[in-house]
């Protein structure tokens, strides 16, 4: 299988100084590095080129996010799977091998995460995937090891191979063929959550979404946009909604959207109570954003098949914080 590692980078230079090294000692012999740049206007690629010249560089014309980001630099890229890979993660010696083994047992399987640590504290879980991710009945996203912001220890117990409904973004592997059949990210995403509406519509076209705990990479998160910055709770609110429009079985679609904005409103209000506005204003503008997209994404949502039963529990907000279940073992 032909490899190819395709790390997004946006005026990244500290962090390739700092991750990619790692990459290319431990990725070399099984794939070809790429960095893929989204119009960076500091000295990243100035240093790829000085300090490693076995990386190969496509260069995008604009900044458009991570989805059209990678839209872009895919079509210049040949292989048989693609790893997307965040700038802001340190991979670990043999981190690739388990992952091929597991596309070449499992043809079926069109999409697979590893285990994702945080870099920060490595006993811990990952925000942005841990041990794969989920959805709840509402269309809420929660990981193995990671509900809302609860991080488990990691003890072993997702040292396991599963089927699972999403991979995260920041290290998601899919076979090349699957992602242009597809037609990549959805560009209206520009960055969140693009990652699960890409596993969604695979799913419902047959293929399989796999974790694979024998692989580990340790993930900063948030360097590109902290949890802080409002943007990116107007992005993770936004995108979150166009996800339940697009995919959301007939049966629940009503239910679900509606039952979403009432949330959404209350985290809102929590956010006020917190005295953080400028999140509350976030959300307000997500949902101007939702409603000026409503339209589009209803003639997405039918060009697509969306038949799949896609809910590991009820409702993970109520789980969590009304039943207090914080662990993912403990949900029903």
């Amino acid at each position: 299988m032909k490899i190819a590692i395709v790390i997004l980078n946006w005026n990244g230079r500290k962090l390739l100084e700092q991750f990619l090294p790692s990459v290319v000692n431990y990725s070399e012999q099984e794939a070809e590095v790429y960095v893929a740049d989204n119009a960076s206007t500091d000295t990243s690629i100035d240093y790829i080129k000085t300090q490693f010249p076995s990386v190969k560089i496509v260069q995008n014309e604009t900044n458009g996010g991570y989805a059209k980001g990678y839209n872009d630099a895919l079509q210049h890229i040949e292989a048989d799977i693609y790893c997307l890979l965040n700038s802001d993660i340190e991979v670990t010696k043999n981190w690739l091998t388990p992952v091929v083994d597991y596309f070449k047992k499992q043809p079926e399987t069109a999409i697979i995460q590893p285990k994702l640590l945080d870099y920060k504290d490595k006993t811990k879980f990952e925000y942005a995937g841990a041990g794969g991710g989920f959805i709840d009945l509402l269309g809420y996203p929660y990981c193995r090891g990671r509900i809302f912001n609860f991080l488990e220890t990691d003890t072993g117990q997702f040292d396991d191979t599963a089927d699972i409904f999403w991979a995260s973004g920041a290290c998601l592997f899919i076979r090349s063929e699957v992602y242009h059949k597809l037609g990549g990210f959805d560009e209206d995403y520009f960055a969140h959550q693009e990652e699960i509406d890409l596993c969604w519509r695979a799913q419902n076209e047959g293929y399989k979404v796999s974790y694979v705990g024998s692989s580990t990479v340790y993930h900063v998160g948030g360097a590109t946009l902290q949890e802080s910055n409002p943007h990116k709770t107007f992005l993770n609110f936004r995108n979150s909604l166009l996800n339940t429009v697009k995919n959301v079985p007939k049966r629940w679609f009503l239910f679900v959207v509606f039952s979403r904005l009432i949330l959404d409103g209350v985290a809102g209000l929590k956010f006020a109570l917190e005295l953080r506005p400028v999140h509350t204003l976030a959300i307000l503008k997500a949902h101007i954003s939702f409603y000026a997209n409503f339209l589009k994404f209803l003639g997405k949502r039918k060009k697509l098949q969306k038949k799949l039963h896609y809910n590991h529990c009820t409702s993970v907000v109520w789980q969590h914080f009304i039943a207090g279940r914080k662990k993912f073992k403990n949900l029903q």
